[in-house]
């Protein structure tokens, strides 16, 4: 017996679209399957590792613990969407000019999660960096370089 599905309308970097969800859809699995934006990674499955962090009416949600019908009538904002039509944003220059990525796998998760940071706060200490990004893990770069572009980004300053 086929799923019941549900219909939604959701935001998405400023586009709205109308789907059909089973009610356990998945908020990442929307964005990718569906809408094809495969920024939005999806890494533990279990809301630990934030590669799927996106926002949600500006907050930010671990896509793989978010389901879908709960986007309905929502903006949600992805990597894709903090990336200008033409060239890269100041923090993901940053992300860049900072070596503040390795393998790219956890760059988007956080790179939004940094992005709502500096929205909400537009010159973070050190500290208040790590305790935003604290739910974001990387396995490469150690930290230090991904704490450096977010500051540097701060100060719309780029070292490359």
């Amino acid at each position: 017996m086929a799923e019941s599905k549900t219909t939604i309308t959701v935001s998405v970097n400023g586009t709205e679209h109308t789907c059909q969800v089973a009610p356990r859809t998945l908020l990442v699995d929307l964005i990718r399957d569906d809408l094809r934006l495969t920024g939005t990674h999806i890494g533990c499955e279990e809301g630990i590792c934030g590669a799927c962090t996106v926002t949600v009416d500006g907050e930010l949600v671990k896509s793989c613990l978010f389901l879908a019908v709960q986007a309905d009538g929502k903006d949600v904002t992805t990597v894709e969407g903090l990336t200008p039509k033409c060239g890269t944003s100041r923090l993901q220059e940053s992300f860049r000019g900072n070596f503040a990525l390795q393998c790219g796998f956890c760059t988007s998760g956080m790179v939004v999660a940094a992005d709502a940071l500096l929205r909400e706060n537009p010159d973070p200490s050190e500290q208040e960096i790590k305790e935003h990004l604290v739910g974001n893990l990387c396995r490469c770069t150690g930290y230090l370089s991904i704490i450096d572009a977010v500051r540097a980004a701060a100060n719309q300053e780029v070292t490359s």
